[in-house]
């Protein structure tokens, strides 16, 4: 289906600015998802923190909240609360403004789906994160209403929204540059590990099958927990297994390209996994912790050992080189394409348009019917 030019607002997380380099994958996935959007025709609105990126930017705080109040102090107190409601209560203002067809919230902020069926702006929300309570009840409170739809990111969690009918969230895969993370011909005697160093996603454990392996690696990430790093991975930084610091995609992805293969440890139930999806597009197979949407992700484009279980993990690095590279690049193309991803977000667009114009026609009709009742 040929698709129509939309008039899209996009509503970013505020903690870290939607700029290189992206501190995660929910602010890779925002810059993915505004170009890819631009790429398909559509005019697309940015509202993010300031030191954000993009050609649509229109700055909703002057800087991101974690630069002036730092998340790991300041989670769940009233002066975040309500930095983060002056930051979206602008945004909203300036969408009922004008005249946008649809709101794409990546924001986390619960309050933007009542406010859109408050003011009936068809809104889309993708959910990044497993459900926290007030964002499931956000959800739950307007999951009857037709012009307020939800997305997750894999099929894995759906059954984490058990209280809501599965047929009203669209499981929208995320997208990745495949033409960006791209095989390279020469392969290298290393791994790779990339994320956030903090302990939900494993570092130290990749460390220790490395180690137990007797294989190099070369880990690349923002350091989000120093006390973390410093007790638990600074210790085997050893013979081979190296931090390289923070880099930006353009820098990590011929040295992913290269890798014998990725590890993606994640210690909590990873939503997608961004990192195997890019490993996947560079024809580097991936060695994982069972843990959320990874195994969805891989297929079998590598292995899949029990979470938490640095020895099976380092047997499975031993085993790296059976797995095919070009099914790798493959599946990443069949499955996890920007554009693919677009054409998801697209479907779900056109679903809240659609219910918003019934309800629209339904009512005019019904005024219609009232005042031919009244001339009567």
């Amino acid at each position: 289906m040929e698709s129509v030019s939309m008039k899209i607002a996009v509503l970013a997380h505020i903690r870290h600015p939607i700029a290189e380099p992206f501190m995660g994958g929910m602010e890779a996935h925002c810059r993915m998802l505004c170009d890819g959007l631009r790429a398909a025709g559509h005019e697309v609105t940015l509202f993010a923190s300031g030191r954000s990126e993009d050609v649509g930017l229109i700055p909703i705080c002057d800087a991101p909240y974690d630069e002036v109040l730092p998340w790991k102090v300041y989670r769940g107190t009233p002066e975040l609360a309500e930095f983060q409601g002056r930051a979206f209560d602008r945004a909203w203002e300036a969408i009922k403004a004008s005249d946008f067809d649809v709101v794409h919230n990546n924001s986390l902020y619960p309050a933007i789906i009542d406010w859109a069926a408050r003011d009936r702006v068809p809104c889309v929300t993708s959910q990044h994160v497993p459900p926290f309570a007030s964002m499931r009840d956000a959800v739950i409170s307007h999951a009857v209403d037709p012009i307020i739809g939800t997305t997750v990111t894999s099929r894995s969690q759906l059954e984490l929204w058990d209280s809501i009918p599965n047929d009203s969230i669209d499981v929208v895969h995320n997208g990745i540059r495949c033409d960006q993370w791209i095989p390279c011909g020469r392969v290298e005697d290393y791994f790779v590990w990339t994320g956030r160093i903090t302990p939900t996603k494993g570092t130290a454990e990749a460390a220790r099958a490395a180690r137990i392996a007797g294989a190099k690696l070369k880990i690349f990430g923002p350091v989000e927990d120093a006390r973390y790093f410093t007790l638990q991975v600074e210790p085997h930084l050893t013979d081979g297994i190296e931090f390289h610091g923070h880099r930006t995609s353009e820098e990590l992805r011929p040295i992913v390209a290269r890798a014998k293969g990725a590890l993606v440890t994640p210690l909590w139930d990873e939503p997608f996994g961004l990192v195997a999806a890019e490993a996947l597009s560079c024809g580097t197979p991936v060695c994982t912790f069972d843990n959320g949407a990874l195994a969805e992700v891989i297929g079998d484009c590598g292995f899949v050992v029990p979470s938490k279980d640095v020895g099976a993990l380092a047997r499975a690095m031993q085993s790296i080189e059976a797995v095919d590279r070009n099914s790798c690049r493959q599946r990443a193309l069949t499955h996890f394409s920007v554009q693919s991803m677009i054409e998801g977000y697209e479907r779900s667009y056109r679903k809240v348009m659609m219910a918003q114009e019934l309800q629209a026609a339904s009512a005019l009709a019904s005024n219609h019917s009232r005042t031919a009742a009244l001339l009567a």
